[in-house]
């Protein structure tokens, strides 16, 4: 039995953007993370702060709303609203029973505006969305937000958020909304989500709301 021997040869990945398509990616990406960072509306987020104090000080409770990527940030603002802020905060999304339940006998539309009903929600609350359309029925967009927002507008809440593109029917009818910047319209989605946790850690580690530190 005779043994072949090969020679392989390796060759360094290019380092420089004009040459190597995926860096080109990355570096265009975080190029457009800081136009986001430096366009977005610094008196928007600090109008935040001001309801989200205000609410805390009066006893209310935050209902956080959301679908999809931005269903997963409304768990985890919960857990940072309540754990370093005192604030008493919940998502429907964390109920996965109630939340199926609900869509398969009453339809994916309306299981927002009925947690909120069987939640008594009241005038002291407030929502806050996490979305990257804001909400559209006319377009079949987050539908069940819109039809949320209506049912905590009849109920008085006060109304909070963070979306993307135009801002949708959050930011029609919002009291205080962050909309992030349109810098590329092939990403939206990702910076808006990307910027909802940015603007809720900057939210919960504001002097004004944090309450608690964390480990680290």
């Amino acid at each position: 039995m005779s043994l072949r021997v090969f020679n392989i040869v390796f060759f360094p990945l290019p380092t420089c953007p004009e040459t190597y398509p995926y860096q080109m990616h990355t570096t265009k990406y975080f190029e457009e993370v800081t136009q986001v960072a430096k366009a977005i509306d610094i008196a928007a987020i600090e109008k935040l702060v001001a309801e989200l104090v205000a609410l805390r000080d009066r006893g209310g409770r935050l209902f956080l709303l959301g679908v999809g990527g931005s269903a997963a940030n409304c768990s985890h603002a919960v857990n940072d609203f309540r754990k370093l802020c005192g604030i008493e905060a919940y998502t429907p999304v964390d109920n996965v029973s109630e939340l199926t339940a609900r869509t398969n006998d009453e339809g994916w539309d309306t299981v927002f505006a009925a947690w909120l009903r069987v939640s008594k929600a009241n005038k002291n609350d407030g929502i806050f969305v996490f979305s990257v359309g804001g909400g559209d029925v006319e377009k079949n967009v987050s539908a069940n937000i819109v039809h949320g927002l209506k049912e905590a507008k009849s109920r008085g809440l006060t109304i909070m958020g963070v979306v993307g593109r135009d801002g949708g029917y959050t930011k029609q009818v919002g009291d205080a909304v962050v909309v992030v910047p349109v810098v590329d319209a092939s990403r939206i989605t990702p910076h808006t989500e990307a910027f909802q946790a940015v603007v809720w850690h900057c939210l919960v580690s504001h002097p004004d709301l944090q309450q608690m530190a964390t480990k680290w």
